[in-house]
Formats: C-alpha cells, sequence, structure tokens
C-alpha cells in the first residue's frame, strides 16, 4: 500500500524544491568547504523539528527522524565544482569558478523535501530515518578520502539496515526514473606516469633518449590493455586524459608526463588494470628509457543491491506507471555512494531532468537541469524509505 497521499504532499512541495535550489545554485561551495550549504540545511531541518548533528565528516550535516529500529538513510552530496557556470539565468552561480555542474544542488534540496515529507507524515512506520547531508563527493581531501568514505569512518552508517540516494541526469527525459540493479557505476582510479629519456638537440635525436617517441609506443601499448588484455565480457576503461613534455621546438626534452583514469567494476578486473598498465609502461625500457608511475586508489564501484532496486521499480510504478521507468544502463562514472552501498545493502536511482534539445553534460559550463519534476524524485525517496521501514531488505549476492 502506498503511503497515504506521499505523491500529493510531495508535489506540494514542489515550489519550495526549487527554490532550495536556486539558492544553493547561485552560492556553490566545493568539497569540504560547505559552510554555507551546511547552515542552510541545518537551519531547516532544525525549522523543521529535525535533531540535528553538524560537523560530521568536516562540513556535513545529519538529521535524525524517529528513533528505534529499523534504520533507514538517505544520502544527497552538497559540493560543487571548480567550473566556471556559462548560462545566463536568474540563479547562475555568483561565485567565480565555481558552479554546481552536476545537480548536488538538486539532491540537497530534493533530500530537505524528504525531510518535511516524512516528518509530518501521519502514518509513517516505526523506526529511523538518517537524512545524511555530505560534502565532497567530487573529491578527495590531503588524506585521498572523500565526504562518503569519511562519513562511513565516523560510524553515520552503523546500525543503518538500508541506504538509498539519487542522481539527476542531463541526460534522461525529465521525470523519468532509471533504476540499475547489480553493479550501477564504476570503480575509478587515476594515475600519473613519467616516461623519462635522455633530453638533446632536436637536430641530432640519435645523442639521446627520445621520450616522446617512447611516449608514441607506450600510449599504443596502454591503449591495447583493454583490447587485448581484459576479458572482453567485463567492463573496464583505461583514458589518458593529458600528456606534457617539452618546452621548445628544437629540444627533445629529458622526460614526458601523463595522467589518465582507470574504470573498472569487480575487483579481480581492477587489480589486473593496475598491473597491466604497469606492464605497458615497462615498454618504455625496450627503447632505452625508464618510467615512474604513481596510482591512486579512488572510489569502489557502486553496487545497487537488486532487492532494493527491486523495491525502487515497484514504488516508481505504483506511484505513477510503468511508463514512468527509464530503460537502465549501466554506466563507467563514479560515485562515493559506493562506501555507504558497502555497509549496507541500499541502491541509487537516476532522475531524469533533461532541460532542453541543447546537451548539457554533467561537469560542463552549461550544465541546467529541468526543475519541474524535481518533486517525483522526492515522492520516490521518501515512499521508498517507508517500505524499507516495513520491511527492510537484507543483502544479496554480488554478482
Amino acid at each position: 500500500m502506498l503511503t497515504t497521499s506521499l505523491l500529493g504532499r510531495a508535489r506540494a512541495l514542489q515550489d519550495d524544491i526549487v527554490a532550495w535550489r536556486r539558492d544553493i545554485h547561485r552560492h556553490p561551495e566545493l568539497g569540504f568547504q560547505e559552510f554555507r550549504t551546511g547552515r542552510l540545511v541545518a537551519d531547516t531541518l532544525s525549522s523543521m523539528g529535525i535533531e540535528v548533528q553538524t560537523g560530521v565528516a568536516k562540513t556535513g550535516v545529519v538529521g535524525y527522524i524517529g528513533e528505534g529500529t529499523p534504520v533507514v538513510a538517505i544520502r544527497a552530496d552538497m559540493d560543487a565544482l571548480p567550473i566556471q557556470e556559462d548560462n545566463d539565468t536568474p540563479y547562475v552561480s555568483t561565485v567565480p569558478g565555481v558552479s554546481h555542474a552536476c545537480g548536488h544542488d538538486a539532491h540537497t534540496a530534493i533530500l530537505l523535501a524528504v525531510a518535511r515529507l516524512l516528518n509530518e507524515l501521519p502514518d509513517r512506520p516505526a523506526g529511523q530515518i538518517r537524512l545524511l547531508f555530505q560534502p565532497s563527493e567530487e573529491a578527495q581531501d590531503d588524506e585521498n578520502k572523500s565526504g562518503g568514505l569519511r562519513m562511513v569512518e565516523e560510524g553515520v552508517l552503523d546500525g543503518v539496515d538500508n541506504v538509498i540516494a539519487l542522481h539527476v541526469s542531463s541526460a534522461i527525459p525529465s521525470g523519468k526514473v532509471e533504476v540499475r540493479s547489480g553493479y550501477a557505476m564504476a570503480a575509478v582510479d587515476s594515475f600519473r606516469a613519467t616516461i623519462r629519456g635522455e633530453g638533446c638537440h632536436g637536430a641530432y635525436p640519435h645523442t639521446g633518449v627520445d621520450p616522446i617517441y617512447i611516449l608514441a609506443q607506450v600510449i599504443n601499448a596502454i591503449h591495447g590493455v583493454r583490447a587485448r588484455r581484459i576479458n572482453p565480457i567485463r567492463p573496464a576503461v583505461i583514458s589518458i586524459g593529458a600528456v606534457h613534455g617539452g618546452s621548445a621546438d628544437n629540444v627533445i626534452p629529458d622526460a614526458v608526463q601523463l595522467v589518465g583514469t582507470i574504470r573498472s567494476y569487480d575487483e579481480e578486473t581492477r587489480q589486473r588494470l593496475w598491473r597491466e598498465l604497469e606492464q605497458a609502461l615497462a615498454v618504455s625500457r625496450a627503447f632505452g628509457g625508464d618510467y615512474v608511475l604513481e596510482l591512486i586508489e579512488g572510489y569502489p564501484a557502486t553496487y545497487n543491491d537488486p532487492a532494493v532496486a527491486g523495491v525502487i521499480t515497484n514504488v516508481v510504478t505504483e506511484l505513477f506507471d510503468i511508463d514512468r521507468l527509464h530503460p537502465s544502463e549501466a554506466g563507467m562514472g563514479a560515485e562515493d555512494f559506493s562506501y555507504m552501498t558497502q555497509k549496507a545493502p541500499g541502491a541509487m536511482f537516476f532522475l531524469g531532468a533533461k532541460l532542453d534539445e541543447t546537451n548539457r553534460p554533467h561537469h560542463s559550463p552549461i550544465f541546467d537541469i529541468d526543475e519541474s519534476q524535481l518533486y517525483v524524485g522526492a515522492a520516490v525517496l521518501a515512499e521508498t524509505a517507508c517500505r524499507l521501514l516495513r520491511q527492510p531488505v537484507s543483502s544479496g549476492t554480488r554478482s
């Protein structure tokens, strides 16, 4: 059974969601600097009579509704990106070089609406709701820890039976909901490498060891890892994002640098990619050079528990209809929500928010969303939380 008039209550909060989202959008803050956003969240929750804990994971906020067991957590991230916004809207970022180019402003606004919905719901099931307003999903601190990892380490997920979240998508039709089951987003690692040679005059390349020539061979070897060294049915990516080397047209440098990203789902493939990247760089030694590699371990893969994903799917079809569902397709993006789903069975769904026919990709200067369907996310989160309170889901087997 659907919780009493929950969809109607969510629809009535649509204007509030938009107002919160626009306020946060105008005042974006980078990871672990969400001081204003955290105050807005804490003050808003307190005004609703919700118990609030601040300073969690540095700048995060946790709200508590109800008590006892079971415990269902709902997460939203609050941080923005170091991107100059290039939109002409009444709510454009007022902070130079910083903008909400991934939709975290909408996530925070939606969770504030969920807080009001659940706090005022007359027939809310017994148990506790934890509202997790997380800092710094986009970046790690000087200890290589993101906000999600710090929240887990500080015990915010202790005792939680299930955890859920949403992510808006500028590529999915507005109001549609995509629910992925199993591995839904990739593990992400990055690397920095230096290929060393011997610098010399560009007119006399034979007197040195050209690292740029070696780099050409290494890049081919790296791109061959996915094609020839990884099981073709296992998702995997190695991409080189930047190459730096040299400073003059007639000088062969003594070294070049390259940086890149590594994506995978399962841990076996992840470890294999690391080893194969090392082997690809070792090609440099065959040409008289050498290399130094630094691997930076990032977020694990996000695993949507099939049973929790099933609850979300049922909620969507019963609140709306089956046509509201968008075909699911796993992606190679990454999310530190993965740390939370390692701690408790959970799932993240995607809420379509495509604004217009312009391509407005996440992490771009022209990213923006259609705000008209944000109440859909609030309704689905709130109803899913109620169902999980009535019947928590036990962890399934990962495959």
